[in-house]
């Protein structure tokens, strides 16, 4: 395996489209398409990690990138292909829903190709690890790419502390703790999962064990990693040294502070079901009273989503000119007691 990171990249995901994925979003309508497009092209959730946590090189060039974007509407135009493949088996998890599209895109996209996804590596009959996706560029660079879609909760200030959070930021406020980002359930964590990333999953293509598999090695390992990170309402913590500064962000709010917090923002809402997580939605004139795609007041939002047990995710809605209804923000909504448990979990 090549020793330390790759060079830097020259066309990354911003330079595709003069740094604006809101514009290209907008510009496709297919649901599926819109994730693709966003699972490539969004920031990462992270700097590059060395020595080893080396980020995902999409493009070897400018010319790739450029076809991708023309790829990308070719698809939405005629998304069909790639509908049949997300449902010939049935996915109710969202990595499992962000690995169909990237393996389509690697199999059908105009760059980096597909070698082999979801390749176990074993020991006497364990299995030490599975690599996801092992990719070959058109320059014939062999990569071995560790995918992860993070929706992570930064775990707030205690209200017992605002007083010298507020008296901080004033002076020289202090960066937030990987540690402090955690998963809506409570059973995942930033620094954890980082840490497994870079220490278990991409040194798996350098391990002895791997020449047995059949792919032959050297493997450059990087990480692809987006997602979206939340911070409660009125609280701006400066990044942790680990994140990309322009990684998705959206809040999150109590169900007891929801109602002067709504009133503040958009009129129009809707629940977002987990396999919605990716990409910001946008609904053309008269999709969204379909269904689950109905828009609801703020009130009857809540309502809809004080039965779940833990957080929800949730989309404010306005309305463009030409009548299309457009993700503005989202967040989620968390029960009362949650806050506590959040900073108990960042703590542990």
């Amino acid at each position: 395996m090549a020793v330390g990171a790759p060079a830097a990249h020259p066309a990354s995901a911003s330079a595709t489209h003069g740094g604006s994925i809101a514009a290209l979003l907008d510009s496709l309508r297919d649901p599926a398409v819109r994730d693709l497009a966003w699972l490539l092209l969004s920031p990462n959730l992270l700097r590059p990690q060395p020595p080893v946590g080396a980020l995902a090189a999409l493009f070897d060039n400018q010319q790739e990138a450029q076809a991708c974007l023309a790829w990308l509407r070719a698809l939405d135009a005629a998304p069909a292909p790639l509908h049949d493949d997300l449902a010939a088996k049935r996915i109710t998890r969202l990595g499992l829903y962000a690995e169909r599209l990237l393996g389509w895109f690697l199999q059908h996209g105009p760059a980096a190709r597909l070698v082999a996804a979801g390749v176990q590596l074993r020991r006497a009959g364990v299995t030490l690890g599975e690599c996801d996706f092992l990719v070959r560029t058109q320059q014939g660079v062999r990569l071995h790419w560790e995918l992860a879609v993070k929706c992570y909760l930064h775990a707030g200030v205690a209200r017992d502390q605002a007083t010298s959070y507020a008296s901080t930021q004033l002076s020289e406020p202090e960066s937030a703790r990987l540690s402090d980002y955690v998963g809506p359930n409570l059973k995942d964590r930033f620094d954890l999962k980082l840490a497994h990333v870079l220490n278990h999953q991409l040194p798996l293509s350098a391990r002895e064990e791997f020449a047995s598999v059949g792919y032959a090695g050297p493997w450059i390992p990087q990480m692809f990693i987006k997602g979206w990170l939340f911070y409660r309402q009125d609280e701006t913590p400066l990044d942790p040294v680990e994140l990309d500064p322009a990684h998705g962000r959206g809040w999150w709010v109590t169900r007891a502070d929801w109602p002067a917090f709504a009133a503040a923002q958009a009129g129009k809402w809707r629940p977002l079901p987990r396999l919605e997580w990716l990409a910001p939605q946008r609904h053309e004139p008269g999709e969204a009273q379909a269904g689950e795609l109905a828009l609801v007041d703020a009130q009857t939002l809540v309502a809809q989503t004080s039965q779940q047990h833990g957080p929800a995710m949730v989309a404010a809605f306005s309305e463009d000119s030409a009548g299309n209804l457009i993700e503005r923000s989202r967040g989620f909504i968390v029960p009362d007691e949650w806050p506590g448990q959040a900073q108990d979990y960042a703590r542990r």
